[in-house]
C-alpha cells in the first residue's frame, strides 16, 4: 500500500525536478529552502542584494528581454536558471511565490482532506481536519474519494489528486468551488466544497509508553521552532525525547535553529557561506541538554531539518536513527523581477558545527534503520537513561 496526505506544498511542485523531490514528503508545506527568515524571503538587506544582484542579472535580463518581444518573462527566466546550473534554482509567478510565501507562515489553500491509495488504485480518505471545508460537509475517514470536478481519480497518483483539489490549474483562490464524488459503504454521493485557506499542524506531540515524547517536526514554518521549544518544555519529568524530522522538507532556517536551542544551551548550529562571506548562527542558551534524545530521520528529511540533525549530532546531543537525509544545503535568496514574477536561485552553502557538507551528501544516521525505525528508537532511549 502506499500513501501520501493530501496536504501538499505550494504550486512550485511543478518547478523542476528538486521541487517534484519535494512532494514525496507527507506534509511538504514549505519546499526545501534555506531561506534564513521571513524578511529575507520579502526584501533582502542592502548588503545581501549587493552580493546576490550579479547572480541573478542574467535572469533578470532575461525576463526583461522576453517582456519587450511580448514573450513570457516567466518561461525566459526559467531557461536561464537551467542554463545556470543550479538545481534548486526556481522562478515563481507572483501568484506562487504568494502562496510559497503563506507555505511558509504556515498556511495552504486547500479543502482539508488526507487521503492514500490502496493496492486497488482507490483513493481512500485517512483524515479530515475539524473545521475544514470536508469536515463541514461531513465527509469522514474511511470514506472513498471517486472523483474531483467530474474526473475520474481511481488509479492516479495522489499527487495528481492534490493538484485537482486544490485547482492548481488554474491557480483557484480560497473561495473557489470544487465538487467530489464520494463513497461510503453502499451510499455514493457529490459535494461541493469551497476551498479555505487553513493552517498547517507543523509541530505534533504523542506520549509513548515508558516515558517517551515524539515531537513530530513536520515543516519548519513561521512558530514551528518554539512548538518545539515548548514540547520539550512540557514533557513530562524524566521523560525520554524522539524528535521525528522524517519527511521534514525544511523552511525557514531561523525557525530550525529556535528548535535547536531547545536541546543546546547556545554554541554554534551551523556556518554559512553568501558569495564567500562567512557567517554562523547560533543556539540560544538555556536548552534542556540533559534529557536523552533520539533524532529520526530518513531521504526526505531535507535543508533546514538536516542543518538541525547535523547540529545536534556534532554536539554529541542526539543519537540520530534511520537512514541518510536528503543532502540539500544550500542558501536561496529571491529577487522580483520586471513582470513581478520571483526568481530564487542558490548564493551560499551551510555546513554543520564539525564543518560537514550537508549539500548533495546528505547526513548519515548513527544507527541506519529502514523500517520501525520509532521502535529502534525508544530501544536506543532504554538504554541511554534519564536525566540526573
Amino acid at each position: 500500500m502506499s500513501g501520501r496526505d493530501l496536504f501538499c506544498p505550494p504550486r512550485r511542485v511543478r518547478r523542476g525536478a528538486a521541487l517534484t523531490l519535494v512532494v514525496a514528503s507527507v506534509l511538504a508545506t514549505g519546499a526545501a529552502t534555506g531561506y534564513l527568515d521571513g524578511s529575507d524571503r520579502k526584501s533582502p538587506s542592502p548588503s545581501d542584494r549587493s552580493t546576490i544582484a550579479g547572480h541573478h542579472e542574467d535572469v533578470s535580463d532575461a525576463a526583461a528581454e522576453a517582456m519587450a518581444d511580448g514573450k513570457s518573462p516567466v518561461e525566459a527566466a526559467e531557461r536561464a536558471v537551467s542554463r545556470s546550473g543550479d538545481r534548486w534554482g526556481a522562478v515563481y509567478s507572483p501568484g506562487e511565490y504568494e502562496e510559497f510565501e503563506e507555505a511558509l507562515d504556515g498556511q495552504y489553500t486547500g479543502v482539508g482532506l488526507w487521503a492514500r491509495r490502496e493496492r486497488d488504485g482507490r483513493i481512500e480518505v485517512t483524515r479530515v481536519r475539524s473545521g475544514s471545508p470536508a469536515a463541514e460537509a461531513g465527509i469522514r475517514k474511511g470514506d472513498r474519494l471517486r472523483s474531483v470536478d467530474g474526473k475520474s481519480v481511481d488509479g492516479r497518483p495522489v499527487t495528481e489528486v492534490v493538484s485537482l483539489l486544490r485547482g492548481d490549474a488554474t491557480d483557484a483562490p480560497a473561495g473557489t468551488a470544487v465538487s467530489v464524488g464520494l463513497e461510503r459503504g453502499t451510499r455514493v454521493w457529490n459535494e461541493t466544497l469551497r476551498r479555505a485557506k487553513l493552517s498547517t499542524d507543523s509541530v505534533t506531540v504523542r506520549e509513548l509508553a515508558g516515558g517517551v515524547t515524539v515531537i513530530k517536526a513536520a515543516a519548519f514554518t513561521k512558530g514551528s521552532g518554539e512548538l518545539v521549544r515548548s514540547a520539550v518544555a512540557d514533557a513530562a519529568a524524566g521523560a525520554r525525547i524522539v524528535l521525528d524530522l522524517r519527511g521534514n522538507p525544511g523552511g525557514l532556517v531561523t525557525e530550525a535553529v529556535t528548535a535547536a536551542s531547545a536541546f543546546l544551551d547556545g554554541g554554534l548550529v551551523a556556518t554559512y557561506d553568501v558569495r564567500g562571506e562567512q557567517r554562523a548562527l547560533h543556539a540560544e542558551p538555556g536548552g534542556d541538554t540533559s534529557r536523552p534524545l533520539v533524532v529520526l530521520v530518513d531521504s526526505g528529511t531535507m535543508s533546514a531539518a538536516e542543518l538541525l540533525t547535523g547540529a545536534l549530532q556534532d554536539r554529541g546531543r542526539a543519537v540520530v536513527v534511520g537512514t541518510r537525509t536528503f543532502g540539500k544545503g544550500s542558501v536561496q535568496m529571491p529577487r522580483r523581477l520586471p513582470d513581478g514574477s520571483v526568481a530564487e536561485l542558490t548564493v551560499g552553502h551551510y555546513r554543520t558545527p564539525s564543518g560537514r557538507k550537508v549539500d548533495g551528501r546528505g547526513i548519515a544516521p548513527d544507527l541506519e534503520v529502514e523500517e520501525s525505525a520509532l521502535k529502534r528508537a525508544e530501544a536506543v532511549l532504554s538504554g541511554l537513561g534519564g536525566p540526573s
